[in-house]
């Protein structure tokens, strides 16, 4: 038997190999982006609270997703801003498993959610004479938290996964964070049963919510064609839903479709950017900002709020 060093703390690399200037610019561009997906989503959550036009099931999920898109980023960009920022690389092997299961869970709560959201927007579109009495509060609060409780469920076999891991060689993690494939790579314990169990797993989960997310938009299209006067406004919609589906279902079928030794982590990296920075950037303008509505609601929240802090001025202007 040989002597090995059990591994106690990672060194998640990131973008080591870039300078030092470049990696102080991309973690001020980094966060900038980090805060707008804050402040966009809290801005969702806020008005989906406090305004009764937008008490309705599709803005309720729209808000559970923005809640979601906050703590999907949030899992890796706030690590990604340190290891740019100031250098410090280290994560504990407990800390880069747990942050691995939320950062699975998380997202297998939101493909869950879009299901439900296209299944809201099919029956919206396809069954508005029924759709008040199907989709009642109660089951609206229903369908959510099963989503949760569901992808917290589903990828808690992701942890017993990981504690089948050993790691005795090297401990660099040539990504921003924990994710499967350097894992996989790092481990000097044999892999390939596991690998293959959990990318069926996540496949599966994959594949099933794009199939039926994809089969609501298919009758959504095949109900448009039959209404001209929506026919627009409704292509307009779906076509930025489909948008950031493709991002979303291409980023994880890229980056989880293929055997660990097959995975190019730089093409890795580049594409997790995709999936926990720009997505959750895009969500807010995609689903809730470029809607009327929304925008609406949105400008009589700050007309009220410019009329609590200066109501002097709405008294001259009135004069």
């Amino acid at each position: 038997m040989r002597n090995e060093t059990v591994v106690t703390e990672f060194i998640l690399e990131g973008f080591s190999g870039l300078n030092q200037r470049l990696q102080l610019f991309l973690s001020l561009v980094f966060l900038l982006i980090y805060l707008t997906t804050v402040m966009g989503n809290a801005t969702i959550i806020f008005l989906v609270c406090v305004d009764n036009r937008l008490q309705i099931p599709m803005y309720f999920f729209i808000g559970n997703l923005a809640f979601l898109e906050i703590c999907f980023t949030s899992c890796t960009s706030i690590k990604l801003l340190v290891i740019l920022s100031s250098g410090r690389r280290t994560i504990s092997v407990s800390a880069c498993f747990v942050q691995s299961y939320f950062y699975f869970a998380l997202g297998c709560t939101e493909l869950i959610l879009l299901v439900v959201m296209s299944f809201d927007r099919y029956l919206a579109i396809c069954q508005p004479l029924h759709y008040a009495a199907i989709m009642t509060q109660q089951l609206c609060m229903l369908l959510v938290v099963a989503a949760w409780v569901a992808g917290f469920t589903f990828m808690s076999y992701h942890l017993v996964l990981l504690s089948k891991l050993t790691f005795c060689g090297s401990n660099k993690i040539q990504h921003f964070f924990c994710d499967n494939s350097p894992l996989f790579q790092l481990s000097c314990s044999d892999t390939n049963l596991l690998w293959r169990i959990g990318s069926v797993l996540i496949l599966f989960i994959l594949l099933g919510s794009l199939c039926l997310t994809l089969s609501s938009y298919v009758c959504i299209l095949f109900c448009i064609l039959r209404m001209p006067s929506r026919r627009k406004k409704a292509f307009a919609t779906c076509s930025s839903h489909l948008t950031s589906l493709a991002i979303a279902f291409g980023s994880c079928l890229d980056l989880y479709s293929h055997p660990s030794e097959r995975v190019s982590l730089e093409t890795n990296k580049l594409v997790a950017l995709l999936n926990t920075v720009l997505y959750p950037f895009l969500n807010p303008f995609i689903y809730s900002l470029r809607n009327k509505l929304v925008v609406l609601v949105l400008k009589d929240a700050i007309a009220h709020a410019t009329a609590q802090l200066f109501p002097q001025s709405r008294c001259i202007s009135g004069q």
